[in-house]
């Protein structure tokens, strides 16, 4: 009987790596101590004699009654701690209760389980995840946190632990939890936590267009630049660039070196030239790092950038001729505006994990890290001396969290970083583990110095060229060409089309939003009505989540408006008094929410009829003022 439901609970098992040990493994230290009570199973130890449980049916009956009373309404639990299983099984009877995961490290618990209680139901709706936590990957933490229900109440999660026993994996559990903490920030950074940035992003897009449809697209890079060579250079400014500089002026014409806008002006210094600079902030103060004459230094460099960085930056381009090529983050907006030569590419939050994707998608075979510190150096410095904002940035040396550390470079210390630094280097780490997963690439980190990024091989800079760096490439590389001029005119009429849409689209929705606002605004204290406006709520917020061209703005506002609005649904009212307050905060969160939704969308009307200005004068330019009229007539 206990093979049989053994066999069936890992035939119904999702998790293929803890399936492969469960099916080869062999109890070594427990053996299932059976009391009267059919729930009552407990794991005794062969040489130590001490159980699982100290009371087997006291410490279930006391967690089901936590669970049941206080936690009755979470979908989502997370647990550190399988034992018997039996808890898990009884609280997903909830109908309330969607997933469960477990992180669990002594194995033979799982299997014993296993051998008792049938599980199959739950593990084949996967209901119930059970995670082995000496052999997660970075994946695993990114698909729990990023997908539904997980994602929607990460602002309720906390981990629990099953029993007292599990005390003793007191380093394994902070791990576990930080990395879980990790993943969250790094899931609602991924939706946008701030609508002022998305806007400026949206601001400076619309501004550009002129811009990004005169100059070489991201189609025109790919058709003409893949495969042309093996080897990649990834150069950012890190404490620890200058020293490798001598090298990589040596081997500079056997790899494709791709450059960090802000060690531009420092490999300029040393007559290192880079084949592609790339740029991706939307702020003024990197369009400083192009805020200069190199001459004929620039002949043949690619300056690859975002589509919504600064105007200022390609300004500070056009002044000296210089090749550029734009590409699209996927956005709705972006997408909605249509110029699909110029993208899509995932690129981060970094310049250099832009750097890294551009090799990927120009399918570079080895890709080489250096500069790449993401950490402080011993005196604090964040980049090198010759670092335009110096070589403390906006850091003072004074204010820096010295509780924040990482592992090491070579892994023989720890090295203090920050917040974002973390957030980059896991993204990193992310995107070269599938690189070497999904594509087979190599990356190299050669930065001899600040964190080690995990899934990089570390090996010196010297060492690295020596063994990959043989063979001359012959630059400058295939020369590119831009669209031509009637389609260049056809993109730009075609997007200032789509925008005035987006303006007449903005106009209605005001219009609706202060409707409903008025009427919540109306309610007062009257519970009649609260099941009729939330049913109405329901109706708007379907037919607003459709709206994708607003997406990017409104992401970052309605992501924590979701997640704010999880920690009142779960809210587990006893008393007629009880369900009236939670009635009434999730009107008042909705109130708030549509006020903050009025705003947002005046701000990008605002914003959108200030910056298609330039493009409306370069249409002028153009000799396209008819068009203009009569696309301004159809819509308005």
């Amino acid at each position: 009987m206990e093979k049989h439901i053994f066999n069936k609970n890992l035939e119904a098992l999702k998790n293929k790596k803890l399936k492969e040990k469960l099916e080869n493994f062999k109890p070594q230290n427990f053996q299932i101590l059976q009391g009267k009570d059919s729930l009552d199973i407990n794991f005794i130890h062969h040489g130590g004699g001490y159980t699982l449980y100290s009371n087997t049916l006291s410490e279930l009956n006391e967690k089901l009654n936590l669970y049941n009373d206080k936690y009755l309404l979470y979908p989502v639990l997370y647990f550190y701690g399988f034992g018997n299983g039996i808890l898990y099984k009884a609280l997903l009877q909830n109908k309330n209760r969607q997933k469960i995961v477990i992180f669990e490290k002594e194995i033979e618990f799982i299997y014993l389980s296993f051998r008792c209680i049938d599980f199959s139901e739950e593990l084949e709706n996967n209901s119930l995840i059970i995670l082995d936590t000496s052999a997660i990957d970075v994946n695993i933490f990114e698909e729990i946190c990023s997908n539904s229900p997980f994602f929607n109440f990460l602002r309720t999660y906390f981990l629990d632990l099953h029993c007292d026993y599990y005390e003793k994996y007191q380093e394994d559990i902070i791990q576990t939890n930080k990395n879980m903490q990790i993943y969250i920030k790094k899931s609602i950074f991924r939706y946008g936590n701030d609508s002022i940035d998305a806007l400026q992003g949206i601001e400076n897009f619309v501004y550009n267009l002129p811009d990004i449809i005169s100059n070489y697209s991201f189609k025109e890079l790919l058709l003409k630049r893949k495969k042309q060579a093996k080897n990649a250079i990834i150069v950012s400014t890190g404490p620890s660039l200058i020293k490798q500089l001598p090298l990589l002026k040596q081997y500079a014409n056997y790899a494709s070196i791709f450059c960090a806008d802000s060690a531009y002006p420092i490999l300029a210094k040393h007559n290192i030239k880079p084949d592609y600079v790339l740029s991706l902030e939307r702020v003024i103060e990197t369009s400083e790092f192009f805020n200069n004459d190199f001459g004929d230094f620039d002949k043949n460099i690619v300056f690859v950038l975002k589509s919504l960085i600064h105007p200022i930056t390609f300004k500070h381009l056009k002044s000296k001729y210089r090749k550029t090529t734009l590409i699209n983050y996927y956005t709705f907006f972006t997408h909605f505006i249509g110029l699909h030569n110029f993208g899509y590419m995932d690129m981060g939050h970094s310049v250099a994990t832009m750097a890294y994707f551009l090799a990927l998608n120009l399918d570079f075979k080895n890709i080489i890290f250096i500069g790449q510190d993401l950490a402080y150096a011993d005196d604090g410095a964040s980049h090198p001396e010759e670092y335009y904002y110096g070589k403390y940035d906006t850091y003072n040396p004074q204010e820096i969290d010295y509780s924040l550390t990482t592992l090491a470079y070579n892994g023989n210390h720890y090295v203090k970083t920050n917040e974002i630094w973390i957030l980059f280097k896991t993204q990193i780490e992310e995107a070269v583990f599938n690189a070497k997963k999904f594509l087979n690439i190599t990356t190299y980190n050669c930065t001899e110095g600040g964190a080690r990024i995990n899934h990089t091989i570390e090996k010196p800079f010297k060492q690295v060229c020596k063994e990959l760096l043989t063979k001359e490439l012959k630059k400058p590389f295939a020369k590119l060409e831009k669209l031509n001029e009637n389609k260049q005119k056809e993109l730009m009429l075609k997007a200032f089309y789509k925008i005035h849409q987006v303006l007449k689209l903005s106009h209605t929705l005001i219009k609706e939003c202060i409707h409903l606002s008025n009427k919540l605004n109306f309610i007062g204290n009257d519970e009649k009505n609260f099941s009729l406006l939330i049913k109405e709520l329901d109706c708007f917020k379907t037919k607003f989540e459709k709206i994708n061209v607003l997406k990017e703005l409104v992401n970052p506002l309605n992501t924590q408006f979701e997640l704010n609005l999880a920690r009142i649904y779960v809210l587990n009212p006893k008393t007629k008094e009880d369900v009236f307050n939670k009635n009434y905060l999730w009107i008042k969160e909705h109130l708030e929410w549509l006020e903050l939704i009025i705003g947002h969308i005046k701000k990008l009307q605002e914003s959108l009829e200030k910056n298609i200005t330039n493009l409306e004068k370069e249409l002028i330019n153009k000799n396209l003022q008819k068009q203009i009229s009569r696309i301004k007539n159809t819509l308005f």
